[in-house]
C-alpha cells in the first residue's frame, strides 16, 4: 500500500488548543480528502546532548508581502529537539542579531540561571555573544522554547522540544507528528502592540450594535439586557472580545506553514498517528478538529 499524506484544508484548522498536548487518531475516515505523497515542510529534528543554535533574522513570505523574520538556524518554528529524560544537555546559542536576544524553555524544570528570561537571573545574550544554556533534563513529554526578549516570539522564534521518557514504553502508535501552531501578522509587532494600547477594540471586527441590542431586549427583556451590559461595563471590556488581536490581522501557521498551501503530515491507510500539539501563538486560542476522525487525548 503506498504512502498517502493528509491534507488540512484551506482555514480547517484555524479555529483553536492551549500550551502542549498530545493526541491518537484511530483510523482514517472516507471524509478525509488525501494526495499521493510530496514533500513535508517540517522543521529539522535535532537529537542528542549538545546543540549549536544560532538566533538571526530570515526573510519570510506567508501572504505574498517580503517579511523579516527572527528564527533559529534560519527556520521557522526552528528546529525541534529531542532529548531523553536524566541526560544533561548542552545548548550553545549565538546571537547575530543587532539587539540583545533570550531562549526560555518553557516548562523545562531547570536552575534559575539556565531558565532564560531576562532580568530574573539572566542578562540575555548580547549581540555578536554566545550563551551556552546547561542542564539536566528531569522530565519527559512535549515543551517548547521561544525568545523572551521583546517581541522575538512574534516574529518567529519558537521551537518544539520532545524528551523521551528514561524508560521508554512499547509504542502504541504507528507514527507522530509535532503540530506547532502560531499566529503571523506582517504587521510589525510593536505596531500592534501600540495600537492596542490606544484602541484595544481595534481588532474586534465583531462588536454590538443597535440590532443587536434590539435582538436581546427581545429575548430577554430590557432589564436583563441592562443588566448584562452593565455587568460588562463595570469591568470595562466587550463580552465579544475573546481574543485581542485577530485573523484581522493575523495569519494562522501550522509548522511555519500557512493555511495555504497547508501542511502535510505523512501516514499510511489505518495507522494510528500521535500528534503532539503545541500553542506558539502569541494570542490566539486555538480548538483542535478534524472532521470525521476520533482523536483521544493520552497526555
Amino acid at each position: 500500500m503506498s504512502n498517502n499524506d493528509f491534507i488540512f484544508t484551506r482555514r480547517q484548522f484555524v479555529t483553536g488548543v492551549a500550551t502542549a498536548g498530545a493526541l491518537y487518531g484511530l483510523g482514517l475516515s472516507p471524509g478525509i480528502t488525501y494526495a499521493k505523497e510530496q514533500a513535508i515542510n517540517n522543521p529539522a529534528v535535532l537529537r542528542g546532548n549538545t546543540f549549536d543554535l544560532t538566533i538571526d533574522y530570515q526573510p519570510v513570505n506567508f501572504t505574498g508581502k517580503n517579511r523579516i523574520a527572527t528564527c533559529i538556524n534560519g527556520s521557522l518554528p526552528a528546529p525541534t529537539l529531542v532529548w531523553k529524560e536524566g541526560d544533561k544537555v548542552t545548548l550553545r546559542v549565538t546571537n547575530k542579531l543587532d539587539v540583545d536576544a533570550s531562549v526560555h524553555w518553557h516548562g523545562i524544570i531547570l536552575p534559575s540561571g539556565m531558565d532564560g528570561v531576562p532580568g530574573l537571573s539572566f542578562s540575555g545574550i548580547k549581540p555578536g555573544e554566545t550563551f551556552t544554556y546547561s542542564f539536566t533534563v528531569q522530565q519527559s513529554g512535549t515543551f517548547w522554547y521561544h525568545s523572551h526578549s521583546g517581541f522575538q516570539e512574534q516574529t518567529g522564534l519558537y521551537g518544539a522540544i520532545i524528551v523521551e521518557p528514561k524508560d521508554k514504553k512499547p509504542d502504541t502508535y504507528d507514527r507522530e507528528h509535532v503540530v506547532m501552531l502560531s499566529d503571523w501578522s506582517d504587521e510589525r509587532p510593536e505596531h500592534i502592540y501600540n495600537t492596542l494600547k490606544k484602541m484595544p477594540g481595534y481588532y474586534n471586527g465583531h462588536e454590538r450594535t443597535l440590532g443587536d441590542l434590539y435582538h436581546d431586549i427581545k429575548a430577554s427583556g430590557v432589564a436583563a439586557t441592562w443588566q448584562k451590559r452593565e455587568m460588562w461595563n463595570r469591568m470595562r471590556m466587550s463580552d465579544r472580545d475573546i481574543s485581542d488581536v485577530t485573523g484581522w490581522t493575523y495569519t494562522f501557521l501550522m509548522n511555519g506553514n500557512a493555511p495555504d498551501p497547508g501542511w502535510l503530515g505523512l501516514f499510511q491507510n489505518g495507522d494510528k498517528v500521535r500528534l503532539r500539539f503545541i500553542n506558539a501563538s502569541a494570542m490566539t486560542i486555538f480548538d483542535i478538529r478534524i472532521p470525521g476522525l476520533k482523536m483521544t487525548v493520552v497526555a
